[in-house]
């Protein structure tokens, strides 16, 4: 594909998402005032009875209202502000949110479900900051602070610093997920504010992840650890997912420049080489997961991960990287050929064949699908987001 036809390409795909399918896909999600369902089958339809995740609402908070913060679609606004308040059923205690609830948004009484996930926390925080940039108001101060409070203290590990997963002990073996989301909701506290706080916050959570993830032999991330900090046995220990190397490179990116730390820098790129030489497939598609001797491990390809790699593209050609910005608008177009084109909703999950294996539209990967968008739009790979979207 020509670098015309494909910034063409992308161009269309551009104007068609954020124009008919965006407010679209905001209007089959929402339940009213009582925040938005979990997923979609692959008709588009929701489970009104399924309980809802405090993941998928808050993320959705954060997703609408960085749309509004694109656009300046009043809509956007009421509707994020309204998504925001249905976050109250979730709180259990100051600053800890249940992992689920009722279809009604009342709580299940469910062990598993009154779980405080700091996976969860983080994206509250994520989305309570952006929302308080965009409708600013003491109450969300006074949330952020108490969550972020409730990280520290309730779900950190104190003789080492790293999150728990959660406030039960119901999964003991460290991820670094959540400290890569809690380093990003830090970093969007310094866009959002401009406080050095948030800067300060972002360089703790992201020394104390790297220290602990970070494999400098294969230059790349490790997922999980043991209860005692030691590598998974056999495979476990050496899955890599390709998104996640993309992601935490956007993130050190972002505070590279934030910060103007060039050591940051090139701790990104080493992430992203291991991803260039073994993430890809030959079409270009990001691969769900491969070994830290680049082996593929999963050749199946999620919807996020090309989000990922799509941000990371989008940030390599605004800092002059002559091949990434083609790369970003070719898997772009491919996303939307794949996973979205001539489907009432979005699925999840292809084979290598390009045949569906996992058809259900997860609200909450709708984050991922509207921060790749902006970031190429921010690159000026494509065109941004109108300013009417809410249907």
């Amino acid at each position: 594909m020509t670098t015309d036809t494909c910034r063409k390409d992308a161009q269309i795909w551009a104007k068609w998402f954020w124009t008919d399918y965006f407010g679209d896909w905001l209007g089959k999600v929402r339940d009213g005032d009582a925040g938005v369902f979990d997923k979609l089958d692959a008709q588009g339809r929701p489970d009104p009875s399924a309980t809802k995740s405090v993941l998928a609402q808050a993320r959705t908070v954060f997703t609408v209202a960085h749309a509004a913060m694109q656009s300046g679609d009043p809509a956007l606004i009421a509707a994020a502000v309204s998504q925001a308040a249905f976050l109250d059923r979730y709180r259990k205690a100051p600053g800890l949110y249940r992992c689920a609830v009722g279809g009604d948004g009342t709580p299940t009484g469910a062990v598993l479900d009154e779980a405080a996930r700091s996976y969860d926390q983080t994206f509250v925080i994520l989305a309570l900051v952006t929302l308080n940039r965009l409708a600013p108001d003491p109450r969300y101060d006074a949330l952020i602070e108490d969550c972020w409070a409730a990280l520290q203290t309730t779900v950190t590990d104190p003789a080492t610093g790293l999150l728990l997963n959660d406030d039960i002990g119901a999964e003991l073996n460290p991820a670094q997920n959540p400290q890569m989301h809690l380093y990003e909701a830090c970093l969007q506290g310094v866009r959002m504010t401009g406080k050095p706080l948030w800067l300060d916050r972002a360089a703790g959570v992201r020394r104390i992840g790297l220290q602990h993830f970070m494999d400098q032999d294969s230059g790349s991330i490790v997922e999980f650890l043991s209860p005692e900090l030691d590598p998974l046995p056999g495979n476990d220990g050496l899955r890599r997912e390709v998104g996640h190397q993309c992601e935490w490179a956007w993130l050190l990116l972002e505070e590279a420049d934030l910060a103007n730390d060039p050591a940051l820098h090139d701790t990104a790129m080493k992430l992203l080489a291991f991803a260039d030489q073994h993430g890809f497939a030959r079409d270009g598609l990001a691969f769900d997961a491969v070994l830290a001797d680049g082996t593929v491990l999963e050749e199946t390809f999620l919807l996020w991960p090309q989000t990922e790699a799509i941000k990371a593209y989008a940030l390599r050609h605004a800092a002059g990287d002559k091949t990434a910005g083609d790369k970003a608008c070719t898997l772009m177009c491919l996303m939307f050929e794949r996973w979205f084109k001539d489907r009432p909703v979005y699925i999840n999950q292809i084979d290598a064949a390009g045949d569906t294996i996992w058809p259900e539209a997860l609200t909450r990967l709708m984050y991922h699908v509207v921060i790749a968008m902006t970031e190429g739009a921010r690159a000026g790979l494509w065109g941004a987001a109108p300013h009417s979207l809410a249907n």
